[in-house]
């Protein structure tokens, strides 16, 4: 009877193991459980995507975004000079300006020239996209409508680089009241910008018609000015912001202090002390 005690504590002892193998395997799970459940929960949804912020936030004035001297050169005899604004509801998203003339030279004829300028700004959006987006949108809607144009006769498009992001000109000309019309067009995208200029001209009274490639070279010269006439406004104001200049300044000073007077006294005391 004493031998039967021991062995059945061994009995005992090795059926319990079993049994608590058993209850961490189910601690483990539960575990595991949490962690799965805390993975789907509402609180791990990942947040939309921010867009892009938009490059530019004003517009040049379209008038005065050419030189004088482009519009002399472009324009002789301007009937007015600081050009025609285009009516627009919001200046800020959507500008442009005119000019025409006739330089009349008498019996010789008369040459007759017509110039716009045009600027149209996106912002960017969560639910419409970006500005560079939605202005890219608007660039390639400008480029088909212009090479689309109804009447136009030997219509043809070209890149153009070296002018924004992207650019096009479309060139072809148009019959008016018997004379015949040269035209160029060239629409640029910068950030989230479009810039358009057109310019037309023709011979009139006997005059000769300008070529199409003298119109073309003088529209891309245009565009250039009114592609770098954007974001102006914008460089003006970060220049002229007061955040700037006492931020360096102090950072100088503090620089300084901290620099040369410690390092004085701390040379000073090390003299004595030696």
């Amino acid at each position: 009877m004493h031998r039967s005690a021991p062995r059945l504590s061994r009995i005992l002892a090795c059926a319990a193991v079993p049994v608590m193998l058993v209850v961490a395997g189910c601690s483990s799970d539960s575990g595991d459980s949490k962690d799965s459940a805390s993975a789907t929960s509402p609180s791990a949804k990942k947040s939309e995507p921010t867009v892009e912020p938009a490059k530019y936030s004003t517009l040049p004035d379209a008038c005065t975004a050419l030189s004088k001297k482009t519009i002399e050169d472009l324009v002789p005899k301007a009937k007015t000079k600081g050009g025609t604004p285009g009516k627009s509801s919001d200046t800020a998203t959507r500008g442009g300006c005119s000019w025409n003339g006739l330089d009349d030279n008498g019996v010789k004829g008369s040459q007759y020239r017509w110039l716009d300028v045009g600027f149209t700004r996106f912002d960017s959006d969560q639910s419409l996209g970006s500005g560079a987006k939605r202005a890219t949108d608007e660039y390639t809607k400008q480029v088909a409508k212009e090479q689309a144009t109804e009447g136009a006769e030997k219509p043809a498009s070209k890149p153009v680089t070296g002018l924004g992001e992207q650019a096009t000109a479309v060139t072809y000309s148009l019959e008016k009241s018997d004379d015949d019309f040269a035209y160029a067009t060239v629409i640029a995208r910068t950030g989230n910008v479009v810039v358009s200029v057109t310019y037309n001209g023709a011979g009139l009274a006997g005059s000769k018609t300008p070529s199409s490639a003298d119109i073309l070279k003088d529209a891309q010269k245009a565009a250039e000015e009114a592609v770098a006439a954007v974001g102006s406004d914008d460089d003006e104001k970060a220049g002229a912001s007061p955040s700037a200049k006492p931020s360096a300044k102090s950072s100088t000073k503090a620089s300084a202090k901290t620099t040369t007077k410690p390092t004085a006294k701390t040379t000073a005391k090390a003299t004595k002390a030696s």
